[in-house]
């Protein structure tokens, strides 16, 4: 045990450009990132790994099981007309939603779409944009709309 905490406190002593050396050295391929404490705790994991073993038969095949299941994108998706389309941000009301603000005695209905946001027949890229429409001016589309607060300092 006494080698490992060795092995980890030599890995701690070296600077960026010698762990990234290591990192090609050891996995045979460049690093994802160049911070220094990623590299070390990396570099130690696999050290361990070479020293007490990696993951079980049956957590390998498990993590493949899983991995098999995930529907990774290779591209981004295209709508009708050839272009690309825009990806739905995972923090925003979903699709079929509908939004209401009262603003300047008017009553302000916003449908969430697949293309976009709808107000008064036309499709808005954002919230923001329905605001600025509605309004005139420019507003952050979740707290004009009550979907977020303002912060307060």
């Amino acid at each position: 045990m006494s080698e490992m905490i060795d092995e980890i406190e030599s890995l701690r002593a070296l600077d960026r450009d010698a762990l990234i050396a290591r990192y090609r050295a050891e996995v045979g391929r460049e690093p994802r990132q160049s911070n220094v404490a990623w590299l070390v705790r990396r570099l130690a994991w696999r050290a361990q790994e070479k020293r007490l073993g990696g993951l079980s038969a049956t957590a390998r095949a498990r993590l493949d099981e899983l991995i098999a299941q995930i529907d990774l994108r290779v591209e981004a998706p295209v709508v009708a007309n050839g272009a690309v389309a825009r990806e739905q941000k995972v923090d925003g009301p979903a699709v079929g939603t509908t939004l209401v603000r009262e603003w300047r005695g008017r009553q302000i209905q916003v449908r969430v779409t697949d293309d976009g946001f709808e107000c008064d027949g036309a499709i808005h890229p954002s919230l923001s944009a329905v605001a600025k429409a509605v309004t005139g001016a420019h507003w952050n589309g979740k707290l004009f709309f009550g979907l977020t607060k303002r912060k307060t300092g």
